[in-house]
């Protein structure tokens, strides 16, 4: 049997950069650390002559171009793999939809499975550049780079997306105790929303398309703004991370009406006026999981808590997609 895990993402900086419509015309840059929730793939042989794929659904086919579901089957059909005699299955930590780079990280991890099933050996870079062509190239989802290459690489990380379609990435050399400080006050609460990605970003791609001013203006901003998220992590100025933020959050809500609700706005409210210095909203928008920056833990904890949302607790993951039993 092999069992593959690929870490979720956070993103601190920089995010909506990375969707091609954006990058290719200005250059994207983010910065994204890799968490200790993970997707797991699981793939072994069987004596049964069909494929059988289980995710939320069951699938029992002759050959993995019958398959329903989309980057299973693209990913098959990529490495040519027919698939009979073979079980795979998926398992995740977090739910889908909830901004948390749970579609790249399942691309990442199957690719890694399978790679493995097939003797071959992957670089994060190539296994990450897959993934994206699966995902952006085949199946035409209107999504960007960023969380297909922090799975596979891990980490507190920097990425540049040039105009070329090459991406570049910076592992950020943080000291010890700023990356303590920032593991230890970063907390993440669940919305109770999960949404589709794509849905919400396709809005963001066809104003990138059509050249729109105000998006290409905000995008500019918010390059900007990852770009000062990476050097006030690196001065370990985690006051001032925690302000951008924020900063990051008001530039992401004018980019689209469905990015936040009147519950997730108070909620955001409860939290600065209980101890956080900074937040914003993961992921693309209209619910998932809520990151704050906060010294006074307890106090936002408590009011978090009495609110009605779920902390999820984490630490970072410096391994990126990996085998994990073969």
């Amino acid at each position: 049997m092999i069992i593959a895990r690929s870490p979720l993402r956070i993103s601190l900086g920089g995010g909506g950069t990375d969707l091609p419509s954006y990058y290719r015309e200005n250059g994207g840059f983010l910065v994204a650390a890799a968490i200790d929730k993970y997707v797991y793939i699981t793939v072994h042989q069987t004596f049964v002559p069909e494929l059988i794929v289980k995710y939320s659904k069951l699938e029992r086919v002759d050959r993995a171009a019958e398959l329903e579901h989309p980057i299973i089957r693209e990913a098959m059909r990529l490495l040519d793999i027919e698939g009979k005699y073979l079980e795979l299955t998926s398992m995740a930590d977090i739910p889908a939809g909830t901004g948390l780079g749970s579609s790249g990280s399942f691309a990442t991890a199957l690719l890694k499975a399978l790679h493995t099933h097939k003797k071959g050996l992957m670089h994060p870079r190539e296994l990450a550049e897959q993934a994206c062509h699966i995902e952006i190239d085949l199946l035409k989802e209107p999504i960007g780079k960023q969380d297909q290459y922090i799975a596979a690489f891990g980490g507190v990380t920097g990425f540049e997306f040039l105009p070329d379609d090459r991406v570049v990435a910076h592992p950020l050399r943080l000291d010890s105790e700023t990356l303590f400080n920032l593991e230890d006050n970063l907390l993440l609460y669940f919305t109770g929303y999960s949404r589709s990605a794509s849905a919400i970003l396709k809005e963001q791609d066809e104003a990138s398309r059509r050249q729109d001013a105000a998006m290409s203006g905000n995008l500019d901003e918010v390059k900007t703004l990852g770009h000062e998220s990476q050097q006030a992590l690196l001065a370990g100025d985690l006051d001032r991370f925690a302000e951008l933020l924020t900063a990051q959050w008001e530039r992401k809500k004018q980019r689209s009406d469905a990015m936040s609700n009147e519950r997730i706005d108070s909620w955001y409210r409860l939290a600065m006026e209980n101890g956080a210095r900074g937040g914003k909203l993961i992921g693309a928008g209209g619910g998932g999981f809520l990151l704050f920056y906060a010294e006074d833990k307890t106090r936002l904890r408590h009011a978090m808590t009495g609110a009605g949302l779920r902390e999820v607790r984490f630490r970072f993951d410096f391994e990126g997609t990996k085998i994990v039993i073969q």
